[in-house]
């Protein structure tokens, strides 16, 4: 790393001073050791890998030297763009307190939470780049996996939609003129900076968020993150989100009868001569069940959730649209396609004669991601066999982009 000659137009707001009181580990949660190292020093470590920035620590009062020396030991030759200053009794007191540090240069602000202490470098320089495409506060998200009930007591009310819920993390990043401004006209506590800030009328975007920026709350959240850094495996813990960000899979499958009008439109291409399969869409069982695979890998819900049949601009789409939408789908929530494997089982038409061709053209819809074609018949056995319909199956790789 260079030394950096001039003043940045980026600060970062690490505010470590919680108590930590759910973690119980007989220190503030920002100065419990990893390993040699203090949580604290690990969540600066990914923001000094990211591109220069002021970096403004708020810690204890009773702890400022000590974050201050972590601060340097981590910034390395960059220890000209460190400060610590001693946060308030709440975490927006401490936030107010690392703004009043921040250079007056510096046109955008990010706040970091010191506990999501192995949150990399380039989840804070997306969160940047995001807030100078935007102009608006940004928040990167990950994903709701599993399925969320609504309880009352003891008791099962309903089921929340997740495609709708996301998992917020930090770094937030802001105009330091927007966040200024909202600090100062906020009159109640919030549990993070984008719902103040939204709440004074300011628009909030998301980025894709790290499964590595999880937040140590719980002595299990210490645990996993120890033996991240450690390299040691993971022991399962009940009720918490372990192991780091493995490749995905997910299989799909799609079925469409014969019957439909028009042309035939399987594996992203037009048969010419062979009766049409009838569906909302152009029927493209091959191309449905690739989407369906790739949205279990993420796990986005499915087929039927993204493109349901109330979407009348995807009456008669064919396999670009859909592929296209489903990876950007995926990219917007942090993950990106290896590869997908599909078998086709039909008795028409015979694929093998344009697999090349299928496989080029689901591929370059999935932005080169590779996709292989098999086919098979059943042996004159069932629908497929008696030539009444197509069924196709699929599996899906994804790994965190």
């Amino acid at each position: 790393m260079s030394i950096v000659s001039s003043s940045p137009r980026v600060a970062v707001i690490v505010v470590a001073a919680g108590s930590g009181t759910r973690l119980s580990a007989g220190a503030p949660k920002a100065f419990v050791g990893l390993d040699e190292h203090t949580v604290l020093r690990h969540c600066l470590r990914g923001v000094f890998d990211a591109r220069p920035a002021q970096v403004v620590v708020v810690a204890p009062g009773d702890r400022v030297g000590e974050a201050l020396a972590d601060a340097q030991e981590a910034a390395g030759e960059r220890r000209d763009l460190v400060s610590v200053v001693a946060g308030g009794e709440t975490r927006q007191r401490s936030v107010s307190a690392g703004l009043e540090a921040v250079w007056p240069d510096v046109e955008t602000v990010l706040v970091h939470d010191a506990a999501r202490a192995l949150a990399p470098g380039d989840l804070v320089d997306r969160v940047v780049d995001a807030v100078d495409r935007t102009g608006w506060g940004v928040v990167p998200v990950l994903p709701v996996i599993d399925t969320i009930k609504r309880v009352e007591q003891d008791r099962i009310t309903g089921v929340v939609d997740r495609a709708e819920l996301a998992a917020a993390q930090t770094p937030q990043g802001f105009r330091r003129d927007v966040l200024e401004a909202a600090y100062r006209v906020a009159r109640t506590e919030y549990t993070d900076d984008s719902a103040l800030v939204a709440d004074a009328g300011h628009p909030i975007a998301s980025v894709a968020g790290d499964a590595r920026a999880f937040k140590i709350t719980t002595p299990a959240d210490l645990a996993r993150a120890r033996a991240l850094v450690s390299g040691a495996p993971i022991a399962p813990v009940p009720g918490a989100a372990v192991g780091p960000a493995l490749p995905r899979v997910g299989v799909g499958t799609d079925v469409h009868a014969f019957g439909g009008e028009g042309s035939l439109w399987l594996a992203g291409l037009e048969w010419p001569g062979e009766p049409a399969l009838s569906g909302h869409s152009d029927g493209d069982a091959v191309a449905h069940a690739i989407v369906d695979a790739l949205l279990s890998a993420a796990g986005l819900g499915d087929i039927g959730s993204r493109f349901g049949t109330d979407r009348p601009e995807l009456a008669g789409a064919h396999a670009d649209a859909f592929l296209a939408d489903t990876r950007a789908h995926l990219a917007s929530a942090g993950w990106a396609v290896v590869n997908v494997a599909v078998q086709v089982q039909s008795a028409r038409p015979k694929l093998a004669p344009r697999r090349a061709e299928a496989e080029a053209v689901l591929s370059a819809a999935l932005g080169g991601a590779p996709v292989s074609v098999s086919a098979t018949t059943t042996d004159g056995l069932g629908f497929t066999g008696r030539a009444e319909g197509v069924q196709a199956f699929a599996v899906a790789l994804v790994v965190r982009a």
